[in-house]
């Protein structure tokens, strides 16, 4: 347990003999400055004070150290004052493009670039969780990337790698939850091995689903969902009928989420296409293109996007 308001005199009221012992227990969790500031405040009897407490609920082996996940029970942050929370989006797809030419203005090495892009990557997933979004799923490598220099594309992962190792803590501290979808065999064992951990560790955190898309292809993705649902007419588990859109969605790599289909798709760097992301996904996603490069996009670009969602009607084929 853990005090944030401590004893102060209002009405004289006494205290139970289990609200007394549980002060003298409470005393040994408090730092030293604390323990003194708490004794200071119980002149004479404890009986002529009321108390007033406000406990986390931790259990004590968080006291030793032990990272603690935000399960999403915690208050809602507020949002900037120019969003509506009942207009947020559940799923917010990124495309994060721009790296090199963000370093390229600055006379840098594409290296330069894809750091600054991989903090941007770490703000904008804080931004989600802040703001309540449920799930979030980031580009950040195609399987069509591979074709890049070898020591770009070792950099990046090393990179990533290196992320995902430093930020475990607090990826669990913030509630995220990290998935992958891709052909992940294509990594390095190292980067496999990294990556296994950091999803078993945050797989009951329930804040925001973090999904990244690494050596991804849209077209391969249903490809593969095919292939899985034409063995099962093979084996006669199913019949070519029962094939339907529920059925292909169930054999998409972003089945793992609780919202497959994201409610808006941010492009940075002002390309204007979808780059074999989500092909199926995003049959009927809001689209936001913007000319910032993925390094420089901070919150008010963000902020940008999900008003210009807000303001959209979506009518899934249908009439308003």
């Amino acid at each position: 347990m853990i005090i944030t308001r401590f004893l102060h005199p209002r009405a004289a009221i006494p205290l139970s003999n289990s609200t007394l012992n549980l002060s003298s227990k409470l005393q040994s969790y408090l730092p030293n400055h604390v323990h003194t500031h708490f004794n200071n405040h119980l002149p004479g009897s404890i009986l002529n004070f009321r108390a007033h407490f406000f406990f986390s609920s931790l259990p004590e082996n968080a006291m030793a150290g032990k990272v603690q996940p935000d399960t999403g029970k915690s208050p809602e942050t507020e949002l900037p004052v120019c969003l509506q929370r009942e207009l947020m989006p559940g799923h917010v797809a990124l495309i994060l493009d721009g790296n090199r030419r963000w370093a390229e203005l600055r006379g840098l090495g594409s290296e330069a670039g894809h750091e600054a892009g991989l903090k941007t990557l770490l703000q904008v997933m804080g931004l989600c969780v802040k703001w309540g979004i449920k799930v979030a799923t980031f580009f950040l490598f195609s399987s069509e990337n591979w074709s890049r220099p070898k020591a770009e594309i070792k950099f990046v992962m090393l990179r990533f790698h290196k992320m995902l190792v430093n930020e475990r803590h607090n990826l669990i501290r913030q509630g995220i939850r990290i998935s992958t979808i891709g052909d992940t065999s294509m990594l390095s064992i190292d980067l496999q091995e990294v990556i296994e951990d950091v999803k078993a560790a945050t797989k009951d955190n329930t804040k925001t689903h973090v999904i990244f898309a690494v050596s991804y292809s849209g077209k391969n993705d249903i490809v593969q969902a095919c292939k899985n649902i034409s063995m099962k007419v093979r084996k006669g588990l199913i019949e070519p009928d029962d094939v339907s859109e529920t059925l292909i969605e169930q054999e998409l790599q972003t089945k793992i989420t609780i919202t497959p289909s994201p409610d808006l798709l941010i492009r940075t760097s002002g390309e204007l296409r979808i780059s074999n992301f989500l092909l199926w996904q995003l049959a009927y996603s809001e689209l936001y293109f913007t000319k910032t490069l993925w390094p420089e996009f901070g919150e008010s670009e963000f902020i940008a996007a999900l008003q210009s969602f807000q303001t959209r009607g979506r009518r899934f084929g249908g009439r308003l």
